[in-house]
């Protein structure tokens, strides 16, 4: 009866009765409360790894949780299935992108359903299925007509190897992030989404997601970037126009000793074409791509254009006018006055080319008389110094004052910019959403009509050369003109995979209909409960959906103006490091341990333990989770994901923790199965209280207490914590010793109420551990145990006991004891007596249950 657990037989067994069962298909119910859990879906790479696991077995824990506690669960599971790495996968192994795509959602597929995973499988999608993405263009169109949608010449980062736009986050240290090579700058026709119409609302509502982490809506506040300011005009001699600029710190005007164009600058541009040297300048900084990261880490350098702008404040001050690497045309109106004193930038920029620099906001200690800077520009708050009418003032004063004079003058005006920029969803690749629109000679951009799609990708594709497949293709992007009939050719670009992201939760609500959603489902499923994925998304993906959500609302698709309720980050997985004698990485498999317990190599040669750091390919210290889900069983990796740490902090991937973990999986085993031959019926009647033991009692008081605690635990993400208790529960269960028959049944009570209370997080022991039980219904369909209220009541209770104010001494009564019993027992402690010495109590207080207060 005690035979050690079979972790795969049983791990497939009941895998295969969940499916058989159907157990986790749900559909749209009014009459019951939904509760949708939805992890971050993955890129079918063809390997889960460790993020993986951590990810969906945490999801997994509140979906079965919250399944066991009467909801009605919608648990999807898909493919975010477009994208470069599989177009570069595919030109790597001379393979279509789709099948290699596919080939990997296979492998993927089977490795998440060895985790047992509470999916339902029925409601699967993959974002490069054509039944997906048409309903994405036809959102694109509608968007379109709607006016937020819309085509513009636009500055891009461009990967010369992989010939695609990158976002500014795809651009690490001035290079593609996956190609590595040096990123430029390129004005293309771009796509775009307009985020910017609804920043005020997507500002507005963070302070409404509340279940959001507060790293991550700070993020999104940052990103969106709402900043009052002012719009400055300075006069150029010689010209006719002005130059517009926007500024958070008009106050700081006085301080100005210079004005600096975008490389990009309309001016910039109309200068270059009579400037052979301004042509290469312009050159140069189109090699440092667009990122704010990389303009930052640049060295700050300008071409003098021989303009001179005239100071709004002081007509007869002229600034000279340069064209900067620094400044970028997408932020504010693509020039600037630079206030050396008072910004980093603008002093590298001064002290490079010998400028003024004054300072005009005076520290709260400092002396105007002395004041300067020297190689640090002074960005805090003060009073204003050297600024004619502003002197004195505080900063924030000294910025209305100058945003008045600015309007008196004509020069300016008040007003608010934002650092969100309209999303640029036009990529040069094959391997996604082709855009449904097409360039007509005569009748110019038109749309698809609607009854022609989807768009689908061309299967026949030459992916051996560099650039656009598409573009080249000798077919597919020739076609007539909807409009006028003429020879006309399709739109080449395809959608930013981000785009399928920012949706894809809505289909799951109706995966299968011929609409992108039927509006029944979402209006009963949306928005998302519970929504689980990394912090590395806090920002995009996270602002694209939210976005496109309102976009979808504004366009009659849905009725919800935020997609996801509630939001977890879980913490990265982390590994000790290796390296050998020739100081290269080796991964933890490659490591092993001598006779005298030291690491070494393969070929015995020591091995250098490094510092513990997140899994990465590159520090080879990654572990496959299907290995340990090999060795250990399923049950054993989720459980150690969830017991080492905290699920939001970093967790450290231990051999040690894992076999752990695989210990206290045979020990449940054991000891409920050792049980079976002495513990009553699963339908023997329930005792009255006085048939226990007092160590029974105490068992049961246990294990009704942890049933609270536990899903206090779950429902607030303490997921450490709870396994920590069913540890305790675990420990009181193996040395209960009982005294006879009644005390059988609590031990039956008790090993039931674990068994289903770790079912969450390791559900195919448990589920074979009930039928052992006796039990004929499956422990998937039961539902989470209620604590009985009698037994969390402690029969006893600790009182502090004061003298005088001050804690002497501490007693336990029966709970609700009198005043009499209380005072007898505070009066006769020794603490309590030599507390008072001599002198007499003059009155004491009982607070029942809590203190008693001697006052002498």
């Amino acid at each position: 009866m005690t035979s050690r657990y079979n972790v795969k037989e049983t791990e497939a067994k009941w895998q295969r009765a969940w499916d058989q069962a159907r157990a986790f298909e749900v559909t749209r119910d009014p009459s019951r409360q939904k509760c949708y859990v939805l992890e971050m879906f993955p890129y079918p790479s063809g390997r889960i790894h460790m993020g993986h696991l951590r990810n969906y077995t945490i999801g997994d824990v509140v979906a079965r949780y919250k399944r066991a506690r009467g909801f009605n669960v919608l648990h999807p599971m898909g493919w975010d299935a477009f994208g470069l790495p599989a177009e570069n996968a595919a030109i790597d192994r001379g393979v279509h992108p789709g099948e290699w795509t596919y080939q990997n959602i296979d492998a993927m597929r089977d490795q998440l359903k060895s985790m047992g995973l509470s999916i339902d499988w029925s409601r699967e999608i993959a974002t490069c299925h054509p039944e997906y993405y048409r309903h994405e263009q036809a959102m694109f169109l509608e968007f379109y007509r709607q006016g937020l949608a819309y085509r513009k010449e636009s500055w891009v980062n461009w990967d010369p190897v992989d010939q695609t736009v990158l976002a500014n986050e795809q651009v690490q240290d001035g290079k593609g992030w996956r190609s590595g090579a040096p990123v430029e700058q390129r004005k293309l026709p771009q796509w775009m989404f307009k985020i910017t119409a609804f920043a005020d609302e997507l500002l507005a509502a963070i302070g409404d997601l509340e279940r959001w982490p507060d790293k991550v809506r700070l993020m999104q506040q940052n990103w969106i970037g709402r900043s009052q300011g002012a719009r400055v005009f300075f006069e150029v001699d010689g010209r006719t126009d002005r130059l517009e600029m926007f500024s958070t710190r008009p106050d700081t005007l006085f301080g100005a000793s210079f004005c600096a164009l975008s490389p990009h600058h309309p001016l910039s541009e109309e200068l270059a074409q009579k400037d052979p040297d301004l042509r290469r300048f312009r050159q140069e900084c189109e090699q440092l791509g667009t990122s704010e990261e990389a303009i930052e880490r640049a060295e700050k350098r300008g071409y003098d254009t021989g303009l001179k702008a005239r100071h709004p404040f002081m007509p007869e001050v002229e600034l000279p006018v340069y064209v900067a690497n620094f400044v970028l045309m997408d932020y504010g109106t693509g020039a600037i006055f630079g206030v050396p004193a008072h910004d980093q930038r603008d002093l590298d920029f001064a002290r490079r080319y010998g400028l003024p620099v004054t300072p005009v906001v005076l520290p709260e200690d400092g002396d105007a008389s002395s004041f300067s800077i020297d190689d640090t520009a002074f960005a805090g708050d003060g009073t204003l110094i050297n600024s004619d009418f502003l002197n004195g003032l505080d900063v924030e004063t000294a910025k209305q004052k100058a945003v008045e004079k600015l309007q008196d003058l004509g020069h300016g005006e008040g007003t608010t910019q934002y650092r969100l920029r309209d999303w640029g969803v036009s990529r040069q690749r094959y391997w996604g959403a082709p855009i449904p629109m097409i360039h007509c000679p005569s009748c110019g951009v038109v749309p698809v009509p609607e009854a022609d799609l989807p768009v689908e990708l061309p299967q026949d594709v030459d992916l051996s050369k560099p650039g656009n497949p598409l573009d080249r293709h000798p077919s597919w992007k020739q076609v007539d003109c909807p409009e006028c009939g003429a020879a006309a050719t399709r739109e080449t670009d395809t959608f930013d995979t981000f785009m399928e992201s920012a949706w894809y939760f809505a289909r799951f609500c109706s995966p299968r209909s011929d609409k992108a959603f039927e509006r029944e489902d979402v209006d009963y499923w949306l928005p998302v409960d519970q929504y689980i994925g990394g912090v590395e998304h806090a920002v995009l993906h996270l602002l694209y959906a939210r976005f496109f959500t309102r976009a979808l609302q504004h366009c009659g698709y849905l009725d919800v103006a935020e997609p996801f309720d509630g939001l977890f980050t879980q913490g990265m997985i982390a590994h000790e490091t290796y390296k050998n004698v020739d100081g290269k990485w080796l991964s933890p498999q490659e490591v092993m341990r001598d006779s005298e317990g030291k690491l070494v190599d393969s070929d015995d040669r020591p091995v250098t333990a490094g510092r513990v750091e997140k899994m990465s390919k590159s520090k080879r210290n990654t572990v496959d989770p299907t290995e340990t889900i090999d060795a250990y069983g399923a049950d054993t990796a989720r459980w150690f994901m969830l017991s080492d740490s905290p699920p939001e902090r970093d967790m450290e991937w231990t051999e040690s923790g894992v076999e752990g973990a695989y210990r206290f999986l045979q020990r449940l085993w054991r000891m409920v199965i050792g049980a079976l031959g002495d513990i009553p019926a699963a339908d023997a009647p329930k005792l009255a209280a006085d048939a226990f033991s007092k160590t029974a009692m105490e068992l049961r008081r246990n294990a009704h207490r942890t049933v609270q605690a536990v899903g206090d635990d779950i429902d607030h993400f303490r997921l450490n914590r709870a396994v920590a208790r069913l540890y305790e529960l675990a420990n009181a269960l193996g040395s209960f010793q009982p005294e006879g028959a009644a005390d059988q049944w609590a031990r039956r009570e008790t090993a039931e109420l674990l068994v289903r209370m770790v079912a969450p997080m390791m559900p195919h022991v448990t589920e074979e551990l009930w039928q052992r039980l006796g039990h004929t219904t499956m422990l998937v369909d039961q539902p989470w145990p209620e604590a009985d209220p009698q037994l969390l009541v402690a029969d006893t209770v600790k009182m502090a006991v004061q003298v005088n104010g001050k804690v002497r001494s501490t007693i336990e009564l029966p709970r609700d004891a009198d005043e009499p019993t209380a005072r007898a027992a505070a009066l006769g402690e020794s603490a309590v007596q030599r507390a008072l010495g001599e002198k007499e109590p003059r009155k004491v207080i009982v607070v029942p249950n809590k203190i008693v207060n001697v006052v002498a």
